[in-house]
């Protein structure tokens, strides 16, 4: 039970840690939150899961869920949901880096021309310092392939992505 305690500690200092810049969005004014979305079912996300394209058909969608915790920390997924000290993700996929009206990104993102697709993101989530020198983005990457497949896979399905 300790054990569990620490690794659960451990791991919400990592995630906060992780985003340690403020916010850099410009103050948009009063705005009307979010309408939260309606939970998926187990059968749904495994339905949802089927669909998407190999190798993210086959991922743990509970993994990628505990390693989406590390973004969640600067990172929202909901359509209409808030940019953070990073952009909202939902739309990401197929949107070109760094083009999220109200988010202030870093010059370097800015100039890679980029459209997020799901190896774009692999590589992105992998070491972001790595692939874009001098992005703002303090996040230290996720090492391992299976992590990052899972995290993806997350994210598409939170996201409401079609394949």
């Amino acid at each position: 039970m300790r054990r569990l305690g620490l690794t659960l500690a451990a791991t919400a200092i990592v995630a906060l840690s992780a985003c340690s810049k403020a916010p850099t969005t410009a103050p948009a004014g009063p705005a009307a939150p979010a309408a939260p979305a309606a939970p998926m079912s187990a059968a749904d996300r495994q339905a949802a899961l089927a669909k998407l394209p190999a190798p993210y058909n086959t991922a743990d969608l509970a993994n990628g869920e505990a390693k989406f915790a590390l973004c969640s920390a600067c990172h929202t997924l909901a359509a209409g949901g808030p940019s953070m000290t990073g952009p909202n993700l939902h739309g990401v996929f197929g949107r070109k880096a760094a083009s999220l009206a109200g988010f202030t990104y870093s010059e370097a993102l800015k100039a890679t021309g980029w459209t997020w697709d799901a190896a774009r993101i692999d590589s992105w989530i992998a070491d972001p310092k790595v692939a874009v020198p001098g992005t703002k983005m303090t996040f230290a990457g996720l090492k391992d392939p299976k992590d990052r497949t899972d995290v993806i896979a997350y994210v598409m399905i939170g996201t409401g992505f079609q394949p």
